[in-house]
């Protein structure tokens, strides 16, 4: 008995995922599938007229398609697109990398031309393999730099430092050095320590994968403080860390309002560091989703594009005063979207020749349960067209 229902429902489910298929090779039938649109969202749970996703490609280093490249090894990429905020010898390209190196005087970060806000970040860096200095005595010396998002003065920076002999199992065996743990690499710095800490030793390229989002503020009040995502060397260190200020040092910085973009820009601490492979990917703030957001939708933006939805939807219908079935659920496809009149006066009148012409039992059953959406959703009033 179990066997058979089991191959019963193995059976439905392959029959289900059939008319998925088959639904999906092409244009969709006309039909309510799933919670309707609402005042906060402009789209039906699961909906088939909900614009898909454009596809990106990536090469075979790894580079989207619509990324900004900003350093491909390159003189001509550096020159075209960063710059210092004063005259420096510092940087240098050398051996495709963007090299940092001490300066007697006029050290000075390095920042992209152009800005940017909420974005995807990758970017690889190298510590020598035999630091200078007192390292030991001075960790913060062990290379030092740092990843501004949104430049120095209002932005958020992730640490850049020769970390490797500060994991805990380095401590008390030879070459461990002990550093504050929210200086280390991986951190936001002076806020939040890395998770793990999975790098590799001096002298070999480590990886920074950063997806940032830029704290967000309506009428000067806080409505979310942003938040970043840090994979270093492909492992997780910062877990969506909601910021809690802007990037400080011994002191902590509240959160301010700020200009909602900013070069991105590399530390200058006296260290030498090379860069190399970076590139951009500018993101959409979740908190500019205006017409299909719980939290920041805006109800006229979702109104309109419903309506805008509905005429489409309308359009695409032969002949709206037909009675049969596939009107009828076209007819309430558009009132799903926008119940103006004269989209429910069309959606009446097609159900009502529709019942009265002895439909079939699974069209009455298809098309009745596209009317009682409607209804449940206040669409339109109990009993339209039966």
């Amino acid at each position: 008995m179990e066997h058979q229902v089991g191959k019963a429902y193995h059976c439905g489910i392959l029959f289900f995922t059939a008319l998925l298929s088959s639904a999906a090779a092409a244009e969709h039938p006309a039909a309510i599938y799933g919670d309707l649109p609402d005042a906060k969202h402009a789209w039906a749970v699961h909906d088939w007229n909900r614009p898909k996703p454009s596809r990106v490609a990536v090469d075979a280093k790894g580079v989207p398609s619509d990324a900004i490249v900003l350093f491909d090894g390159s003189q001509e990429s550096f020159d075209r697109n960063w710059r210092t905020e004063k005259r420096t010898r510092a940087w240098k390209v050398e051996d495709g990398a963007m090299k940092v190196t001490p300066v007697r005087k006029n050290g000075a970060a390095v920042m992209t031309k152009r800005e940017f806000g909420d974005c995807q970040l990758h970017i690889e860096f190298r510590h020598p393999a035999s630091l200078a200095g007192d390292t030991e005595r001075y960790p913060q010396s062990r290379g030092n730099s740092g990843v501004f998002l949104m430049g120095p003065r209002y932005g958020y920076e992730v640490q850049v430092l020769e970390s490797y002999p500060t994991c805990a199992e380095m401590e008390g065996k030879p070459g461990y050095v002990n550093n504050y743990t929210d200086g280390q690499c991986g951190s936001v710095y002076a806020e939040n320590p890395p998770l793990v800490n999975p790098l590799r030793p001096a002298g070999e390229w480590q990886k920074y994968d950063i997806v940032f989002h830029q704290p967000v503020w309506k009428d000067g009040k806080l409505v979310h403080p942003g938040s970043i995502t840090v994979f270093l060397n492909g492992v997780l260190v910062q877990d969506h860390w909601e910021m809690e200020g802007q990037t400080t040092h011994l002191k902590r910085r509240p959160l301010a309002p700020h200009p909602k973009t900013g070069p991105l820009t590399l530390q200058y601490h006296g260290c030498e560091v090379s860069f190399r492979n970076i590139w951009i990917r500018p993101l959409a703030s979740r908190w500019d989703n205006k017409t299909h957001s719980s939290m920041s939708a805006d109800e006229a933006s979702v109104a309109k594009l419903r309506r805008e939805t509905a005429a489409k939807l309308y359009a695409k219908i032969k002949n709206p005063d037909a009675g049969d079935a596939a009107t009828v659920k076209a007819l309430a496809e558009v009132v799903s979207y926008s119940n103006e009149s004269v989209y429910v006066d069309k959606l009446r009148s097609a159900a009502k020749k529709f019942y009265s012409s002895g439909p079939r039992e699974a069209d009455k059953r298809s098309v009745g349960n596209d009317l009682d959406a409607l209804v449940r959703s206040g669409a339109v009033p109990d009993g339209i067209g039966r």
